[in-house]
């Protein structure tokens, strides 16, 4: 049956607007699943590496959730090239941003920028300095454990192998991160309660390397120092090292904590002592649930800015 002109332009109008609707629709179905990006420190840190996996692994149970974009630095250090990262995740216009900040003042700047985009962005692994986050006046969330309650775990373990007036040596990590300088303290606390001697706070950058350095070092300057205490185990690993080179395996405790693949023979077999264990795999995945709560704007039960999530010590 032909119908009239009349019907013609309506039911041509009916399907031009059906194929109008189509297209958008997808382009929404597109939309509807956030992208978030998860920006790290360096992921030559197996810790970090620990913590992709995690993140990976998670993403393809829910792949129908949220798409993840995961980044890292080379260097641990290296704030300029992770600064570079988020400006990247800007321009890719993801919906949230994860990120464990290679330094806690510097990467505020690109964080506001990032949240002045319609970014929700979660702090996890280095809590961002409070005072820079005030002038700015935003507000982040920090997902994480409190770091200065796990290294005084480790260290009080590691008081009762000493005795009061004992020397020992801090190797800290990047200076300028909150975590690094939580680390320190609860190291600190530790060793004052036990009224066990620090003769020497240095910086190892959180790398094998310079954690070697170090440790070296100190044992040099103080040849009587009965135990290092490292900031993560990849500067653990230097120093068990330097130990051993030295000739004071056995003499000289070496402390880490991350509780990495690579220390955990070095635990069982007596070259690292102890170290903590703040779940690698776990951290950027409590972050991501943060963030896609935050991006459907779902209540998030933060307490002074804070998800304190579990750091436990590990030992032999």
């Amino acid at each position: 049956m032909k119908l009239p002109f009349a019907g013609r332009l309506l039911a041509v109008a009916m399907l031009t607007a059906a194929a109008a609707a189509m297209p958008l629709s997808a382009a929404y179905a597109d939309t509807a699943k956030p992208k978030v990006a998860l920006v790290m420190k360096s992921l030559a840190n197996e810790f970090f590496l620990t913590m992709e996996d995690g993140a990976k692994a998670y993403q393809k149970d829910h792949s129908g959730d949220f798409d993840l974009v995961s980044n890292g630095i080379k260097d641990e250090s290296d704030t300029a090239a992770q600064i570079r990262i988020v400006e990247q995740m800007i321009v890719s216009k993801v919906d949230a941003l994860v990120i464990a900040p290679a330094d806690s003042k510097a990467l505020v700047p690109i964080i506001k920028k990032a949240m002045d985009a319609g970014i929700k962005v979660v702090n996890i692994d280095n809590q961002l300095d409070g005072d820079v986050l005030k002038s700015k006046s935003i507000e982040v969330p920090f997902v994480g454990p409190n770091n200065r309650k796990g290294s005084k775990l480790v260290g009080d373990y590691l008081a009762k192998q000493l005795k009061a007036g004992d020397q020992v040596g801090i190797i800290e990590g990047v200076p300028t991160t909150t975590n690094a300088q939580q680390r320190t303290a609860g190291f600190k606390d530790a060793m004052d309660a036990a009224q066990i001697k620090v003769v020497s706070t240095q910086s190892g950058n959180w790398e094998i390397d310079q954690g070697n350095k170090v440790a070296s070092a100190m044992m040099t300057q103080y040849p009587d120092l009965k135990a290092l205490l490292a900031g993560n185990d990849s500067m653990a690993l230097g120093a068990v090292a330097a130990v051993r080179a030295a000739g004071k395996a056995g003499k000289v405790q070496v402390v880490g904590y991350d509780d990495i693949k690579a220390i955990q023979p070095m635990l069982k077999d007596g070259r690292v002592l102890a170290t903590a264990n703040q779940f690698a795999a776990k951290q950027a995945v409590f972050g991501i649930e943060t963030a896609l709560k935050m991006v459907k704007g779902e209540k998030v039960d933060i307490k002074d800015g804070v998800i304190e999530t579990p750091v436990e010590l590990v030992t032999k």
